[in-house]
């Protein structure tokens, strides 16, 4: 059900409200922000490329936009491409009304970086090395993230199996009183 950026009816309106968290209000900003995003000669594609949602100041600064992007399209080339339906997903889990289930879900499939349903060794230095930065001073070294690891899993690994899985980073997100009001865009 694509939508052209020129006008969302009242009946769109209507539907995408009741199935996403946002106001009335922010949905229009949403769909403002969006038609912003494609230019001119772009107004008939139906989605946004990832490097223009990327330029979105919302996302400049996340060190998981990339993820974010490729988390939340629906394109069949995998290019983190946006829809605006894609767009409203992505604004409605990261708004202070989206649920605390719901949030953690869309963390858990961000912070999978290799899409396989599970936090394993992989995943959580990729997650580490995104939230310390990439440069010299900054990155920690091989001991401190085998150290950094271990415990991450000696906390959150409740079956033992080496990874953690969505139920168990629930668990661990339940647990975290600041999680739910750290986890949000607002356009």
């Amino acid at each position: 059900m694509g939508t052209t950026p020129s006008q969302l009816g009242k009946d769109l309106l209507s539907e995408y409200q009741e199935l996403t968290f946002l106001t009335k209000q922010e949905i229009m900003l949403a769909h403002k922000r969006y038609s912003e995003l494609l230019s001119k000669e772009d107004r008939n594609l139906t989605s946004v490329p990832m490097e223009k949602v990327l330029s979105l100041p919302e996302l400049k600064s996340n060190p998981f936009r990339k993820r974010i992007c490729h988390v939340f399209s629906t394109s069949d080339m995998k290019d983190g491409s946006l829809t605006f339906e894609d767009f409203l997903d992505l604004l409605s889990a990261f708004s202070d009304s989206a649920t605390l289930e719901i949030k953690s879900h869309y963390a858990f499939r961000i912070f999978d970086f290799d899409d396989d349903g599970t936090l394993d060794g992989g995943d959580l230095e990729k997650l580490v090395n995104c939230l310390t930065g990439e440069t010299e001073d900054t990155r920690l070294t091989p001991e401190e993230m085998r150290q950094l690891i271990s415990n991450i899993l000696e906390e959150s690994d409740i079956d033992k199996d080496g990874t953690v899985n969505l139920s168990e980073f629930q668990h661990v997100i339940s647990r975290s009183p600041d999680f739910i009001s750290s986890f949000k865009i607002v356009l």
